[in-house]
């Protein structure tokens, strides 16, 4: 295997595509007839700076699913990192320390997860379903089942604030993705990812010590909810014990609607993208229509299924 290996162009060919595609342009088209107002600059804008959350963590979880895992336990570290930044900002006025705090949360949690996967072969699944519980317990505990309130005005500029009249986490978003980008295809950290899933064995016999790159990807996980961490907690002007329980849920749709397979290591981190700002379309139309959330819910669910029945349909003329 060799970098050149992975070209841009072998993802284009997922037949995953067209079903992500059509069900994005389909809601804009349903949410710009139902709803006047969502194809206004301010909402389109708007659905760009709060998927950006959800594109921090979607990214890392494409990997983490390319290398045949899961992991359930992203929204409850993230909810936890965000407590954790909160309450070191309060404490400090430091952003830098804040940010270090969350990171370090966010790496502890990917460590554990990753070992428990790569070194004690537990299931994913089960391994992530552990954490997720063991987060939420610490996010209460640290927070005496509180809102974490009083954050500089310094923090809330990290959501609200511009560079060139551009929001500052559309930039952040785009500079992340760009990131991700280079990762999964121009290097060989990235061709390794692609083997976990596609040809574990492969590994072994050319002598490459497979576990430690497992474990680098779920720290890779963890670290970016730690940074996400970040916007969460400027976007809400608190931390919240309960603020992202439930969005690994939305990371793993938007990672399946983009058309990254839960076996043999193929992924695409455009349709990942795609994915996203196809979770954030529905969300945010139905909440133009006061769809109540646990309805949206439903509706994500709805929407996996029919983009991957497209997808079916299609592979299966092919």
């Amino acid at each position: 295997m060799t970098d050149h290996a992975l070209s841009p162009s072998r993802p284009l060919r997922l037949p995953s595509v067209p079903g992500v595609a059509i069900s994005l342009v389909g809601l804009v088209l349903l949410f710009a007839f139902s709803s006047p107002g969502f194809l206004s600059t301010g909402n389109l804008s708007n659905i760009l700076v709060q998927s950006v959350i959800l594109l921090l963590i979607a990214l890392p979880m494409t990997l983490i699913i390319m290398t045949e895992g899961l992991d359930l336990s992203m929204g409850a570290v993230l909810t936890l990192a965000s407590l954790v930044l909160a309450l070191i900002i309060v404490s400090t006025q430091s952003l830098i320390l804040g940010l270090l705090g969350a990171l370090a949360v966010g790496l502890a949690f990917g460590f554990v997860n990753g070992s428990l996967v790569a070194v004690l072969g537990i299931p994913p699944f089960v391994a992530t379903l552990g954490t997720l519980g063991a987060a939420q317990g610490l996010a209460l505990i640290v927070s005496d089942g509180q809102s974490v309130v009083g954050i500089p005005r310094f923090v809330r500029q990290a959501y609200s604030g511009t560079v060139a009249g551009i929001p500052t986490p559309i930039l952040i978003g785009i500079g992340f993705y760009a990131l991700f980008h280079v990762l999964l295809y121009y290097t060989r950290f990235g061709t390794y990812i692609r083997a976990l899933g596609g040809n574990r064995d492969a590994l072994t016999l050319a002598g490459v010590r497979w576990r430690p790159i497992l474990i680098a990807v779920y720290m890779l996980g963890g670290s970016m909810a730690g940074v996400a961490a970040l916007l969460m907690t400027a976007r809400m002007n608190a931390g919240h014990p309960t603020a992202a329980i439930g969005m690994e849920f939305d990371a793993i749709a938007a990672v399946a609607l983009g058309g990254t397979s839960f076996e043999k290591g193929n992924g695409w981190i455009f349709g990942t993208l795609l994915g996203v700002l196809t979770v954030g379309v529905l969300r945010n139309g139905l909440n133009l229509m006061a769809i109540p959330s646990s309805v949206q819910v439903a509706c994500i669910g709805a929407l996996v299924i029919f983009a991957l029945f497209i997808d079916g349909m299609r592979s299966h003329k092919s």
